[in-house]
């Protein structure tokens, strides 16, 4: 079985947001320390659950957006990019309802939101 790398621009535009999205969640299952100080967060001394939490939704992020680079099926980018939809709303929602808004914030919100719009533009024919 070959590895699969597209040609059309409209699924390389979603492989490389699941690329990315694999690289950051990885990123989060490996070295979770650096993905929480990459968002401003920090683990308490005296309470490392934070740690797990952290390895455990990057190895989420990671199997999903790995499963869509290495099955290239619409339906897994399609998920990817509702996924990351969601997670740019629920960030909206806590800059607003939070008061939690800061450049960090925001970057994350944008890259939330273009890593969750990538999969769906290819998935929908729109790219």
């Amino acid at each position: 079985m070959d590895f699969y790398i597209p040609s059309d621009p409209g699924e390389l535009v979603a492989f490389t947001a699941a690329a990315i999205a694999a690289v950051l969640g990885l990123l989060g299952l490996i070295a979770p320390r650096t993905a929480l100080r990459l968002g401003g967060l920090d683990v308490r001394p005296d309470r490392r659950d934070g740690l797990a939490t952290a390895r455990s939704s990057g190895g989420f992020q990671a199997g999903l957006a790995l499963s869509a680079i290495l099955l290239a099926q619409d339906w897994l980018y399609l998920g990817l990019g509702g996924a990351f939809l969601l997670a740019a709303f629920g960030r909206l929602l806590s800059l607003m309802s939070d008061r939690s808004t800061s450049l960090i914030g925001i970057g994350f919100l944008v890259l939330q939101l273009c890593l969750g719009a990538a999969p769906l533009l290819h998935v929908f024919g729109l790219v």
